[in-house]
Formats: C-alpha cells, sequence, structure tokens
C-alpha cells in the first residue's frame, strides 16, 4: 500500500510491503502536509472493551467474536476483552467465552489479547456503573480465573485490606495492576505503585480529584504515573484535563469503554446485570451516572487531534503507548517483523481500510 506511513522513526511517505507481518517499507522521509495521499498508521489497541454492537462480553457465547467484529471495523486491531463486578459465577461464565476466543481469532475481528479483569476488587464507595459485588482479592481466586482465560490487566482498588500485598504478587507473576474504582489517598496510590501497580484505570474517573491540600489518586496519578488510560470522549473527561494529563504522564494511552452500545442507536442496553441506556451522545444509568461509552478507537484518535495533538502523537496514544504497556512489542507499530496491523485513513480521518495481521477486514 502506498501513502503517508507513519514509522518509529517519524513519517515516511511511499510502500509498505506485508503479508501476516510487515516485510519492507521504502520510501524518503517526508511530511505528510506535502501531499494528498493516505495516512498509513499501526492498528489500534484498546486495552478496555466491555462491548459493542449490541452485546456484552458478561453474556458468554460469542459476544467476544461479535464484539472484536465491530471493533475491528474502527480500526481496533487488537484488544482487551473487559468484565464488570459480578458474582464469580457470572466472571467465570464471561472468562470461559473469552478464553476461547483468546485461542482462535475469527474473520475480520480484532485479536483478543486476553483479559482485563475490572473488579471485583474495587471500593463499593467508587462503583461508577459497576453493580454492587464488589469484594477483597484473593490470589486463590485471581489463579482459578486466569486458568480460564490470559490475565493481562486487573484493576484494584489499593485501599482495601491485603490489596497492596497482591499487587506486589500480581506484578510479580507477570499481570499488570491498575489502580481504578478507589477512595484511596495520595499516599494510598504512591504505596500501589511502589508495590508494582503499573497504571490507573480511566484517570480521572471513579477516584477522588486533585486538591492542592488533599492531592488524592489523581494527583498521585500526575506527580507518578508513567501509564494511565483516559477515555477520549470529549464525555467523561474536559479537554482541559486530558490535556493535563498528557502533560503529566509520559505514556498517557487511550481506551474506548465501550459497551454494547457501541456501534448501535440510541435505545436500553445490557452492562454487565445492569439495564444502561444509550442517549446524549453517551451511555447512562438510570440515576444519569456515566455508564462506559459507545466511543470507538478511530474517533477516539479523532477526539485527540481535534483538541490540538498532532496526528502522529494522537496515534502513539491510541496504539503505541497501550502495546508498550503490554510488553506487546510487535504491535503498535509500523515496522519489518511486526505483525501487519494496519490502518489507512483518508485526510479527514475516516478509515478506508484495516489490516489485522495482514487480513483485510
Amino acid at each position: 500500500m502506498k501513502g503517508n506511513i507513519l514509522t518509529p522513526n517519524g513519517w515516511v511517505h511511499g510502500e509498505l510491503h506485508a503479508g501476516a507481518t510487515i516485510d519492507a517499507i521504502d520510501g524518503v522521509p517526508a511530511d505528510p502536509q506535502d501531499n494528498d495521499d493516505d495516512y498509513i498508521l499501526p492498528g489500534f489497541i484498546d486495552v478496555h472493551v466491555h462491548g459493542g454492537a449490541g452485546r456484552d462480553m458478561m453474556e458468554g457465547g460469542d459476544a467476544p467474536h461479535v464484539i472484536a467484529a465491530l471493533h475491528a471495523k474502527h480500526g481496533t486491531t487488537s484488544l482487551l476483552a473487559t468484565t464488570m463486578t459480578a458474582p464469580p459465577e457470572d466472571i467465570e461464565r464471561a472468562l470461559s467465552a473469552i478464553g476461547a476466543a483468546c485461542k482462535e481469532r475469527g474473520k475480520g475481528e480484532a485479536r483478543i489479547l486476553g483479559v482485563h479483569l475490572e473488579g471485583p476488587y474495587i471500593n463499593s464507595s467508587k462503583l461508577g456503573a459497576q453493580p454492587p459485588f464488589a469484594k477483597e482479592a484473593s490470589l486463590a481466586e485471581v489463579e482459578a480465573y486466569g486458568r480460564q482465560a490470559p490475565m493481562r490487566l486487573i484493576t484494584v482498588a489499593p485501599e482495601i485490606h491485603g490489596h497492596l500485598e497482591l499487587v506486589r504478587l500480581l506484578a510479580d507473576a507477570g499481570i499488570r495492576v491498575q489502580i481504578g474504582h478507589t477512595s484511596g489517598s495520595y499516599e494510598d496510590g504512591v504505596a500501589a505503585l511502589e508495590h508494582g501497580a503499573a497504571g490507573f484505570t480511566h484517570l480521572f474517573n471513579a477516584m477522588p480529584g486533585l486538591h492542592h491540600r488533599e492531592p488524592g489518586m489523581v494527583g498521585a496519578a500526575l506527580a507518578h504515573a508513567q501509564y494511565a488510560e483516559i477515555i477520549p470522549d470529549l464525555l467523561h473527561v474536559h479537554p482541559g484535563a486530558i490535556k493535563v494529563a498528557l502533560r503529566s504522564i509520559p505514556h498517557l494511552f487511550c481506551v474506548t469503554d465501550s459497551t454494547a452500545a457501541a456501534g448501535m442507536p440510541d435505545g436500553e442496553y445490557m452492562l454487565g446485570r445492569q439495564v444502561v441506556h444509550k442517549c446524549m451522545g453517551g451511555v447512562r444509568l438510570a440515576d444519569g451516572t456515566l455508564a462506559g461509552s459507545t466511543l470507538t478507537m478511530d474517533g477516539a484518535l479523532r477526539n485527540l487531534v481535534q483538541i490540538g495533538l498532532p496526528l502522529a502523537e494522537a496515534s502513539r496514544r491510541v496504539s503505541t503507548n497501550a502495546a508498550d504497556y503490554l510488553g506487546e512489542t510487535r504491535r503498535g507499530r509500523l515496522a519489518p517483523g511486526c505483525h501487519a496491523d494496519i490502518v489507512v485513513l483518508d485526510r479527514d480521518l475516516h478509515i478506508k481500510a484495516v489490516y489485522i495481521e495482514g487480513e483485510q477486514v
């Protein structure tokens, strides 16, 4: 394919040659503003996906495949299937289906790299739109879940009894631990990072905000984090707050926190055991609480550019940074030997083509 190719070393105007992996990139360094050709970017990576196309990950069955296909059409080439706080039997049903989907990517589907276990190990005072099944974590339970599907990322509230010790154990086992759905203080956040926590789940949302005498969990993230998620639907977080995070957190990356309502018309949908309503451009519980989003990653990219980011930086925030966070060195970048996970955009940043491991969606 020909166009403006975003490589790890910057823009190249030329040709990209690939099968299942990228073979070569030929061309010369160039400013994309000097021509009218398409943009060729690394495929998007979303580590926080609850649903899409009317389906929810907690359903089990073929839901992971349907959801992965919806997001693939919007440029997401790999993702983490994200669960909800729920009774163990509900989580086990979801993990059984996700585990099977991780083993075999269906035609036209994003690659499911593993699980983001968002709960139940969160603070019951900061549920957000999570159902009321929060609990203390146990290593035995996490290990049991991990036998059903690969655990890549777990959200915990570090102030809960025993969770700091668990953070260390999980980090030592190679699982990324994020701080989220927490009432913890600045000091709790710093302690969790010192115990091996690696990031923050949907920064600013469902955590104590920044005050100059009580920095809170947001203060801990802005002062110390290398990585954090953020939802750039311009509804969960004000553009000004996104810019604060971009200046403070070197490897901030974007997630959708998408629900079953993504890609669907206004109406009622399920989020775990809860009914949510798609309306007014977002997803809410009956009381108006935001309940995930309808965002897709191509929309996230356009929103970042809209608030002032150069396209190359916006691309890193929806792809490369998340790949690095997960240790996926062959994803999130266009270079020889990497998976041919590619998004082609027109000059208005709308999808023209998506390739996942060389397959055109």
